[in-house]
């Protein structure tokens, strides 16, 4: 592979002014785009040698024929052209947004004569004033239901306002009391007018001043005997609980804000956007995206803040934006959204208080919506065979994996050295099939992916194991007079089919050890490779390159979740290991038993806490004497209670191994 591409410009020809660049191909159709505020600085990073490229970003510049650049007078001006660009060409390596559904919104007509509310996903509807989105389309029909109880503001259709407007008739919907208007002949257009506002204003987080209101005239009412308008305010009042009720309080009263939660792996990333309002999440949001170059999380916000506000203005852009990490151009970022505002936007990271509390739930939610956005191609039989012949294709394997086998190693400093097995037959995980391992000794990585594949592999063809069921018929009973001896026989689950594919988790010398004990056990007819760090990369035994799979293949998916659930159960093995381990060093405690070592651990909440702590605080744990406490402190500080290194141990022992799938596995091979 050539070390320098052929376009790459000469020294001194790229200005170091602020720009924005864009990579063509040979025929002229435009790769990438994007900005820098020293463009020169920039660009050298895509020239530098092509083996210390990241793998998504060498493709890029080799697949590229040319770079073109334009200098801007200010860094703005650079985001305002690279938001330009991308919208205009679709550059197929730029952050890919793969959830471009339209999200219902509650819409305000106040451009016409008697404003109504609708549900629509048309954001440019002239003079109208939008809230949302929301996640589903019921969702805004209830709250509309509700507010129309209390501010009953017209929802017919414009051909039946008009006509009830010239025939003097109500509409069908103010019949029925569904519509307020002024077509319901209850009100005049001034006194809507005034519904409407007040509508708004409720909604923008103006609630209290309804909630005295409607109170204080409850109250009158019900003082002056009209108990039948004290029922009615009741009940206006509920609605608005229950309005309330579906959006907490999670922010100061004043707070105007957008907040971002991402989760993000090396291929996609998931956003949830929560829409603050007077303090209230008023809307949600959620998208995923394809990343196809490597970027980092402040760059990623960046491209999402951009996609976001790219055609906003005015009150769509509020006065804040909380964001997981700042983007290095944060400051340019601020000013072209306050260019679109017209008043001052900070861009900030939600750190502490409640802020940071709703970061966590929305980032918990962008997790959870990553997990399904991987899934949820495995739950289709057609994309499932579709991954399957993508990889059979990829590694020049003669069938379909049918049943494929991934290995992972975990260790803690080199100690505690475990490594599962999972397993995925058509696709879909087995887990009544995962093993785990024990390491006994072991000098690295490799010699432990040959230790464990030398042991999964004398077990193919091995015989099936059976276990026997013996029940004994007493005389007397239905069998008959004499004993009878009745073996029934249940089936474990085969440990003996042979895969057609092993996957290792590691880049080469992963690869070659695996490939090594393959050899050793006369294994033939098996496939092998192993999955690189950055995973975009499948290492094939004696191969000098790695087979890249296609960024919209399938198997590129099914690998992922096999590569992230065998880490999952090898972490959830060592973690019950290690728990294991603490309990039993603290069990040769003489009057220390199970009950009061849970209690210990709980109190303390990590072994560390426990080492350091003196007597005086161990006895503070209900049911610990002075002499328990300090034979508990005299044990801990002996060389028997060493486990090895420690590093990243205490903080994982209270609560470790509750994982749901563990007690799916087998016991440890």
């Amino acid at each position: 592979m050539a070390e320098q591409l052929p376009y790459k410009p000469r020294p001194g020809e790229i200005p170091t002014d602020p720009g924005v660049y864009r990579f063509r191909d040979a025929q002229g159709r435009v790769l990438y785009v994007g900005k820098a505020k020293n463009l020169r600085q920039r660009l050298s990073n895509y020239f530098a040698p092509l083996r210390t490229l990241h793998e998504r970003t060498r493709r890029m510049v080799t697949t590229a024929a040319s770079v073109e650049w334009t200098v801007v007078p200010t860094d703005v001006d650079s985001l305002q052209l690279e938001y330009m660009w991308i919208k205009e060409f679709d550059p197929p390596f730029n952050v890919r947004y793969k959830d471009d559904k339209s999200y219902p919104f509650m819409a305000i007509t106040l451009s016409d004569e008697a404003p109504r509310v609708i549900v629509t996903r048309n954001r440019r509807i002239p003079g109208a004033k939008y809230f949302g989105p929301y996640p589903k389309v019921w969702a805004v029909h209830d709250t509309i239901d509700l507010m129309i109880k209390v501010f009953p503001i017209r929802t017919c259709s414009d051909a039946s306002y008009r006509k009830a407007m010239q025939t003097g008739r109500p509409c069908f919907p103010g019949q029925i009391g569904k519509c307020g208007g002024p077509c319901s002949m209850k009100v005049s257009i001034a006194e809507h007018r005034a519904m409407v506002d007040d509508f708004i204003a409720f909604m923008e987080g103006g609630d209290e001043r309804f909630t005295r209101d409607l109170t204080r005239r409850m109250h009158e009412a019900s003082a002056a005997m009209d108990y039948e308008s004290a029922a009615k305010y009741r009940d206006q009042l509920a609605s608005i609980d229950a309005v309330l009720g579906r959006s907490a309080l999670v922010l100061p009263q004043d707070e105007d804000a957008d907040l971002f939660g991402i989760a993000e792996d090396e291929l996609s990333a998931a956003i949830q956007h929560f829409v603050i309002r007077g303090g209230r999440v008023r809307g949600v949001r959620a998208s995923t995206l394809d990343k196809e170059i490597d970027i980092s999380g402040a760059e990623l916000v960046d491209q999402i803040l951009q996609r976001t506000y790219g055609e906003a203005s005015g009150e769509q852009v509020p006065r804040r934006v909380l964001v997981p990490a700042l983007p290095d151009d944060a400051a340019e970022l601020e000013e072209w959204l306050r260019a679109r505002r017209g008043k001052k936007v900070e861009i900030a990271v939600a750190q502490r208080g409640q802020r940071a509390e709703l970061m966590r739930n929305a980032t918990l939610n962008a997790q959870q919506a990553l997990i399904r956005h991987k899934t949820r191609r495995s739950s289709d039989y057609s994309t499932r065979t579709q991954a399957l012949t993508d990889l059979q294709d990829a590694l020049g394997l003669d069938d379909a994996p049918l049943r494929i086998e991934c290995f992972d190693i975990s260790h803690l400093g080199g100690t505690n050295v475990v490594a599962s097995m999972v397993v995925f037959e058509d696709g879909l995980p087995r887990k009544d099939q995962y093993r785990s391992f024990n390491i006994a000794e072991t000098s690295d990585d490799t010699d432990s992916m040959y230790q464990v594949l030398r042991r999964r592999l004398a077990h193919i063809d091995a015989p099936e194991e059976v276990e026997a069921t013996t029940v004994i018929a007493e005389a007397g009973d239905a069998l008959g007079d004499a004993e009878d001896l009745v073996v029934t026989e249940r089936r474990k689950p085969r440990f003996a089919y042979p895969p057609q594919l092993l996957i290792v988790d590691g880049g080469k010398p992963q690869v070659e050890a695996a490939a090594r004990a393959l050899r050793d056990a006369g294994r033939t007819g098996i496939g092998l490779c192993g999955i690189a760090k950055r995973l975009e990369e499948l290492w094939l035994p004696g191969e000098e390159y790695p087979v890249i799979l296609p960024r919209t293949s399938e198997a590129l998916y099914l690998v992922q979740r096999l590569r992230d659930e065998a880490h999952r159960f090898a972490i959830t093995h060592q973690r019950k290991r290690r728990k294991r381990d603490i309990a039993s060093i603290l069990g040769e405690v003489p009057g220390l038993g199970a009950a009061r070592i849970k209690t210990l651990l709980r109190h303390f909440g990590s072994v560390a806490a426990l080492r350091r702590a003196g007597s005086a605080e161990i006895q503070e744990v209900q049911g610990i004497g002075p002499a328990l406490a300090e034979a508990i402190r005299a044990h801990l500080a002996g060389p028997s209670a060493t486990l090895g290194s420690t590093d990243g141990f205490d903080s994982v022992l209270v609560g470790a191994g509750s994982d749901s799938d563990a007690s799916l596995a087998p016991p440890t091979g």
